[in-house]
């Protein structure tokens, strides 16, 4: 199917930590589920620490926490990046980011 074709949007963003403590590692966590969860147009919400143990040459190691978020549509993402819960929690969390990476994609929600 053409990329054009395709309505669904993948936001996964990947967040690389100052302090990279277990609890500042699951403070981030679960402000994501509190502030990021839930909002209109999300087909999947996903948010967890970076697994250990893989150091091939493919595995990227330099994020400690992961989001996945899959939306309806493009217009479904474009509404969650300026809703005031999003703005909190980048408000509330990023004092300890030392570097947040944003990947969006469509994909076919079907799977074909």
């Amino acid at each position: 199917m053409p990329a054009e074709t395709r309505t669904a949007m993948s936001h996964a963003v990947f967040f690389e930590l100052e302090d990279k403590s277990p609890e500042a590692v699951n403070a981030l966590i679960e402000g994501a589920r509190e502030y990021l969860s839930g909002h209109e147009g999300v087909l999947f919400f996903s948010v967890g620490a970076r697994a250990g143990g893989y150091a091939r040459e493919v595995n990227d190691l330099v994020f400690d926490v992961s989001l996945l978020v899959a939306f309806e549509s493009r217009e479904a993402h474009d509404a969650y990046q300026v809703t005031d819960r999003h703005q909190k929690f980048i408000e509330a969390l990023k004092d300890n980011w030392k570097s947040v990476r944003v990947f969006d994609s469509f994909y076919d929600p079907e799977g074909a």
